[in-house]
């Protein structure tokens, strides 16, 4: 296990000796804005978006991998953030539920889930919406199985899986221009 940690943190960290004894220096990638920021090895991703960068959209909620509400894309692909350290994002792109939206207007998966009310709460809506967001980038039309399957590791307390699978099938049409309405 060592060894891999050491692997990691050689492969990962191109600025040796920066920060102080107790960090690393990351460069990072975040909603399309180059970030150098100090780090401890132990943070995770989730801490740094939202401790030190001020990202705070992405919501921790059970801080084990086992929700996926902190989920963000790492180079495209959906991540839950607290089980990756923030040292594994250097070098890397990270979009954010901040980073999705064009500056004038949301992605079509926000205004989806906004028009189908496929969300309550809002807590673990971030994450649904990137997993949502990344099928689509993947797959533009996409059947309730793949929906399904980019959701599955998503925990909603107020069960807007229905609407959610509205929403994102609604949101694949936009995308797609085939929706006529």
């Amino acid at each position: 296990m060592a060894e891999a940690n050491t692997a990691v943190s050689e492969q990962n960290v191109p600025f040796a000796g920066a920060g102080t004894a107790e960090t690393v220096q990351l460069m990072v990638t975040v909603n399309g804005v180059d970030r150098i920021f100090d780090a401890e090895p132990r943070t995770t991703l989730a801490e740094a978006l939202r401790g030190t960068l001020g990202l705070t959209g992405t919501k921790i909620a059970c801080d084990r991998g086992s929700c996926c509400a902190c989920t963000v894309l790492r180079d495209g692909l959906p991540v839950c953030s607290c089980m990756m350290l923030a040292i594994e994002a250097n070098g890397h792109s990270i979009t954010t539920i901040e980073g999705l939206a064009a500056p004038t207007a949301l992605h079509p998966v926000q205004t989806a889930f906004i028009e189908h009310d496929a969300l309550q709460c809002g807590f673990c809506t971030p994450g649904l919406v990137m997993s949502c967001a990344a099928l689509l980038e993947h797959n533009a039309n996409p059947d309730q199985e793949a929906i399904l399957d980019a959701i599955s590791g998503h925990f909603c307390r107020c069960g807007t899986y229905p609407h959610v699978m509205t929403a994102t099938l609604a949101a694949a049409a936009k995308m797609r221009g085939d929706d006529n309405g």
